[in-house]
Order: C-alpha cells, then structure tokens, then sequence
C-alpha cells in the first residue's frame, strides 16, 4: 500500500487521457529518483505553461506570445483561406493535419468526441462556441467535418451534421482513405492527404 502522497499523485495523473492507475504509479516513481534540480525544472515548465500559454479565442488552439493577440498565428494569417473551418476532436488533430501542409483554412478544436447523445456529454463539447462561430463568420462557405472515423467520432460526426444542416453551409468530411476505427493522430501523412482531398 502506497504513502497517502503518493496515492495521492497516482490519482491526478491518472486523469490524464488514457493513462491507467499503474502508468501513474511509474510516472510517480520516476519523479521521485529525479534531482532536486530535475523536479524544479519539471515544476517550472508547468507554471509556464500555465502562464505564457494563451488559448485562441477563435479555434481553442494553445498558443504562445508575448503580443497581446486573442488570436493564434493560423487565425491571424491574412493569407489563410477563411471560407473553409476544418472541425476537429483536439489539439493534436490540428498539428497532425498542418503537417501534410495541405489544408490552408482555419480551425475549430470541438474538445473531444462523445460516445452517446448524452446532454450531459454534449455538454462538454464547443458545440455552441461553433454554432457562434458559422453564424458571425459569413465568410464561411465549407465546414469539413475532421472527426476520428472511430464508433465515437462517427456519433459526433452524425450530429454534427444534423445540427449544422439548417446554417446553409457546404459541409464535406474527411474521405474514407483513414480506416474505420483509425485515429488522425496515427494516421501517416499521405493517408491524411488523401482523405483531406477526398472529401465529400
């Protein structure tokens, strides 16, 4: 049985996504055979982040500078194509699809996927915030849905679409190149490439 501290530990990093019980306890055990100057590192890079890291206010995308601007340096671009809004799960999902250099539109990062039409998982998806954003946006002609094509990013998807169905807007997904129960993050690039033309 684990000190209270510890216990302790083991319990936040184990709401981590996707990090168990027993990755916690070996994360914990690790920091604990760190030098006095590892763990200060560790602990100053996280109250960084805190501090320096902003949130765009127009596609939740993590960003980091020292001008006062609410928007990242992909919403800001004058040269970005702000008649397509890609929808995406996460952070991740955004730097996975910049990296095929592909995609020259703006972002919207949803916050996740649900796995059942829950309101309470609803709820905690940007749902609203991009309803908000088509409606003041005008110039937004096409909407690509860019969900995971796993059971709980087709659920999403679905809605998605529903929902956004009466804005009277041009709205496509990813093409079926990324295999059922894929994840984009995983996806190698000309796969991604393929389903990000392929879209319809």
């Amino acid at each position: 049985m684990h000190s209270p501290t510890i216990q302790k530990i083991i319990a936040l990093f184990s709401k981590f996504p996707t990090v168990g019980p027993r990755t916690a306890a070996r994360f914990v055990f690790y920091l604990m055979k760190l030098s006095p100057e590892e763990t200060e590192e560790i602990l100053k890079s996280i109250s960084e982040l805190k501090k320096n890291v902003k949130t765009c206010s127009f596609c939740y995308n993590p960003f980091e500078s020292k001008e006062e601007n609410d928007l990242c340096s992909i919403c800001s671009n004058p040269i970005r194509n702000k008649g397509l809004l890609c929808v995406i799960a996460n952070e991740t999902d955004l730097e996975t699809i910049e990296k095929i250099k592909k995609y020259n539109g703006r972002y919207f990062i949803l916050g996740g996927t649900v796995s059942a039409l829950r309101k309470s998982d609803m709820e905690k998806l940007r749902i609203k915030e991009l309803e908000e954003r088509i409606k003041n946006h005008p110039e937004i002609q096409e909407i690509i849905l860019a969900i995971n094509p796993t059971s709980d990013g087709e659920t999403t998807t679905l809605y998605l679409e529903r929902l956004l169905k009466p804005l009277n807007k041009k709205i496509t997904r990813l093409g079926r190149g990324l295999p059922v129960g894929a994840e984009l993050e995983y996806a190698d690039e000309e796969t991604l490439r393929n389903a990000l033309e392929g879209r319809k």
